[in-house]
């Protein structure tokens, strides 16, 4: 079990997190999502939105892919060459969010379980 505030790993017997004092348990708003597992997807295939898949927001996951696998053959015309840097921001951004434990899924629960 993870403190929903500072993410400092609690046993599963405390009720109060021992660093910030933060109530524990189940509603403590901790995804089930792994944070290493969504990182990697963020890192890797995030271009068209493995991740988002993963953590359940399917429509921005959809939206990540129509934009990445239209972007691409748009490239050969440059139209597609501002679209192709959309969403690799936007995967970059995904990434930090990911690694640092500020990730949300489709539930609103941080993930911080590495």
């Amino acid at each position: 079990m993870f403190c929903s505030k500072c993410g400092r790993e609690a046993r599963e017997d405390e009720s109060f997190c021992a660093d910030c004092g933060a109530p524990l348990g189940p509603a403590a708003g901790i995804s089930p999502k792994s944070r290493l597992a969504t990182s990697l997807l963020a890192f890797f295939l995030g271009y068209f939105g493995a991740h988002r898949f993963y953590i359940g927001k399917t429509g921005t996951a959809i939206v990540m892919l129509v934009l990445g696998l239209v972007g691409i053959p748009l490239c050969f015309v440059l139209v597609g060459i501002p679209i192709v840097i959309g969403v690799s921001v936007w995967r970059l951004i995904d990434f930090i969010i990911a690694v640092t434990g500020n990730m949300r899924d489709k539930d609103s629960l941080l993930i911080k379980k590495w």
